[in-house]
């Protein structure tokens, strides 16, 4: 391992003091949210590959130009005609110079070709700016995912976490390709019509050009009121999939209880408040197009008119009437991308202004600089790289999920290398709580956790999680074979080693019976295989991870009596020599406990082994007798 400085050594306590030492905590910032604001990070995201985006500028600019010019080069083909015609009328000419017009022809064909070419070229590159920056965003939620703290899980659903990853990044990839070049080569355009028409005939430009104040001031109006649908609609739509995810994840307790009438209640609820703000936001950007077409329309008739008047008084040419009425109908297109742009626009910022909330999210504090590391070698301990024994002091702990309620109170017990200790007391005592303080999870309030004397605060989180091998009453399984989610808890173990694992479980024997055995592939629920099964499973990967300390949080609740037994006796030979928690509501199960500790309301109330608690006749004893008492009953 890497030698680390030892300038700020790390807080080591006595037995249930304070800390003798101090040590540097960091906390990471969070950020504010606005329209400008967001699409500046927006842009200052994508500015990784500035190189590429400015080629993509550069060759819509060089595109755009040479479509531009293209209407005048044809302008000149039709005055061509247009003089062979009268001359051969007039009989003062030679007809139409077919040549000449060839040449025009074959000039403005190579110009098309050069137009579409950078056209290709711009569209190539942006593809793979949008890919990249969509898979970086993919990436960099992926991770946040992995930092955010617990808390953060507590209050957001997964299937709001599930839309940022999904939906808004999709939208931001689908429409970033085609804005961002499309709003450099709509105001290429703008200016290059104007360039155009102007070197035509200013008159006619100065009328076109009232469109431009009429245009902007309706689309102000209507990005105004559709900006606040635009975010609702991507809100929302995180609500449904929400909804969807949590009811999808449990639609077997949905049918038990004859929830799917209240459940298609509350979907409906989401779902027209989804309507709703969608409605708006797409009827607000479906005005555009029609408006913005009988704005351009109208300035069109007026310089056709315009057009035709300077024509027969010998003005200007018949093919600068063409030219310039072609640039009329097509100076009105860039308004109207500009128009349809803001609206995608809209769009792509409500969407990247929730990814970008999301990153900006507070996450777990770092591990401390001088964080001790765990020796995994022959050589001698020092006071950064330690071989730990598995004593645990929870050192006068208080700690509350919010500020405003503490739930756990003074807790204060001593664990020594090796012991048994169970915890147990009635539901909302603060059992559970305990092991994901205790795992940190979360971060005291106030007071300390030791492990071996060193406050756990003091350890590299991976470091003090590879200490700990957890089976919970809950059970996790993922999409992959039986032999890979076994494995799950030590990688590098080898086939052997899984297999020796199942059998010390007690699962070996049912694998076999599975089509493919250790290769069955579980579904996403695991719900090929049963209850009590994969709680096997998970209690089998506890055993591969070999942890110094083992917290069974209610492991055999799901299984039958006479697997539980067999569970136990594999359970007993696993915790020898192994600092084990133990929380069980079946109190026959911790009879041989070496340490029983109580809780009730958050605070320890009582401890000592199965006998001397009994001998007490207080509230353990209360537990006990009244289990056996309901058993009678039942």
């Amino acid at each position: 391992m890497s030698e680390m400085k030892t300038s700020t050594p790390p807080r080591r306590h006595g037995p249930m003091g304070g800390p003798m030492h101090g040590g540097p905590m960091g906390v990471p910032g969070e950020k504010a949210k606005d329209f400008s604001g967001t699409l500046k990070k927006l842009m200052k995201y994508i500015g990784k590959y500035k190189i590429s985006v400015l080629l993509v500028l550069l060759f819509a600019v060089i595109s755009t130009v040479f479509m531009i010019v293209g209407p005048k080069i044809l302008g000149n083909a039709t005055t061509e005609i247009f003089k062979g015609l009268m001359g051969k009328v007039s009989g003062t000419g030679q007809g139409i110079n077919f040549e000449r017009i060839g040449q025009i022809m074959l000039f403005l064909l190579t110009i098309y070709l050069i137009s579409a070419a950078f056209s290709y070229l711009q569209g190539w590159i942006m593809t793979g700016v949008t890919m990249n920056t969509t898979y970086r965003l993919r990436k960099d939620i992926a991770g946040k995912i992995q930092r955010l703290p617990f808390k953060y899980y507590d209050t957001t659903t997964n299937g709001e976490v599930l839309s940022r990853l999904t939906n808004d990044v999709d939208t931001i990839s689908q429409s970033l390709n085609q804005s961002l070049t499309q709003i450099i080569t709509s105001i290429t355009q703008l200016v290059g019509y104007l360039i155009m028409m102007f070197s035509i005939n200013w008159q006619m430009s100065l009328i076109a050009l009232c469109i431009v104040p009429v245009s902007a001031l309706f689309i102000m109006l209507v990005v105004k009121h559709s900006q606040k649908y635009f975010k609702e609609q991507q809100d929302y739509l995180g609500h449904v999939n929400g909804h969807i995810e949590e009811m999808y994840g449990s639609h077997v307790v949905v049918r038990a209880f004859n929830g799917e009438e209240r459940n298609e209640t509350a979907f409906s609820k989401y779902n027209e408040k989804l309507y709703g703000s969608a409605w708006k936001s797409q009827f607000l950007s479906g005005l555009m197009q029609p408006v913005m077409m009988l704005i351009g329309n109208i300035g069109f008739v007026v310089t056709c008119i315009l057009g035709g008047w300077f024509a027969v008084n010998g003005v200007i040419t018949v093919g600068d009437i063409q030219a310039f009425t072609q640039y009329v109908r097509q100076f009105t297109q860039p308004i109207q991308q500009v128009a349809n742009i803001s609206n995608v626009l809209q769009s792509t910022v409500a969407a990247a202004e929730r990814v970008f909330a999301f990153l900006g999210e507070k996450e777990e504090s770092e591990d401390s600089e001088h964080a001790i590391t765990l020796n995994t070698t022959d050589k001698p301990d020092t006071e950064l790289n330690i071989h730990v024994e598995g004593s645990v002091q929870f050192a006068h702990v208080h700690f509350g999920y919010t500020p405003e309620k503490t739930i756990i109170n003074d807790f204060c017990a001593a664990v020594e290398p090796g012991q048994k200790v169970a915890i147990v007391g009635p539901t909302g005592a603060g059992k559970t709580t305990m092991v994901k303080l205790l795992m940190r999870f979360y971060d005291v309030n106030q007071g300390a956790i030791l492990v071996d004397g060193y406050d756990i605060k003091d350890f590299k989180r991976n470091d003090l999680r590879d200490l700990f091998g957890m089976v919970l009453q809950d059970t996790w399984l993922y999409n992959a074979s039986i032999r890979e989610n076994i494995r799950y808890g030590n990688q590098s173990a080898t086939d052997e080693q899984v297999i020796a694992a199942a059998k010390s479980a007690q699962v070996d024997h049912f694998v076999r019976t599975l089509p493919g055995g250790y290769d069955m592939i579980l579904n996403e629920e695991a719900s090929n295989v049963s209850q009590g099964q994969k709680q096997l499973l998970t209690i089998a990967r506890a055993i591969l991870a070999n942890p110094q300390i083992l917290i069974l949080d209610e492991a055999t609740s799901s299984v039958d009596t006479r697997t539980e037994i067999l569970i136990q006796k594999a359970m007993d030979n696993l915790m020898k020599g192994r600092t084990s928690f133990i929380i069980a509501h079946r109190l026959s199960t911790i009879r041989d406990a070496d340490l029983i500790l109580v809780m009730n309301e958050g605070d320890i109330v009582e401890q000592g082994t199965h006998e001397s608690l009994l001998a007490k006749g207080g509230f353990y004893a209360n537990l006990y007798n009244s289990q056996f008492v309901e058993a009678a009953e039942a």
